[in-house]
């Protein structure tokens, strides 16, 4: 079963992207910010990480650059309700992109394919 560590500041998309995806079959951590998803990130060696980028304490694009200095080899698709922090440098190195939406198809179908699962149904 594949792992997937979500980093989320709010507790109600937090908790709709643990069920949508623990549904469609994926163990699922979470973390409530970028400190606390760099402590569960050596412990749970996750596959893929779905990080959001305005979030207290530590955001996404200072978690992102850590992940990438200390885990290069684990995916990272970034998901937040702001298209423009696509234009931010430090953005490209995330493997994707999503901005956020009521309909998970798009994020999901993301993870599918980073997984290598792009032909699996959602």
């Amino acid at each position: 079963m594949k792992k997937i560590l979500v980093v989320e500041d709010d507790d109600s998309q937090r908790l709709l992207y643990h069920d949508e995806l623990a549904e469609a079959g994926y163990e699922v951590i979470l973390a409530a910010n970028g400190r606390e998803a760099l402590k569960k990130l050596d412990m749970a060696k996750p596959d893929l990480i779905i990080l959001d980028i305005v979030m207290p304490v530590m955001d996404g694009m200072e978690t992102l650059g850590r992940i990438i200095r200390e885990h290069r080899d684990v995916p990272i698709i970034l998901n937040t309700a702001y298209s423009s922090y696509k234009d931010d440098f430090m953005s490209w190195g995330a493997d994707a992109y999503v901005v956020k939406s009521a309909d998970l198809g798009e994020l999901k179908a993301k993870v599918r394919e980073i997984l290598g699962e792009a032909g699996s149904q959602p």
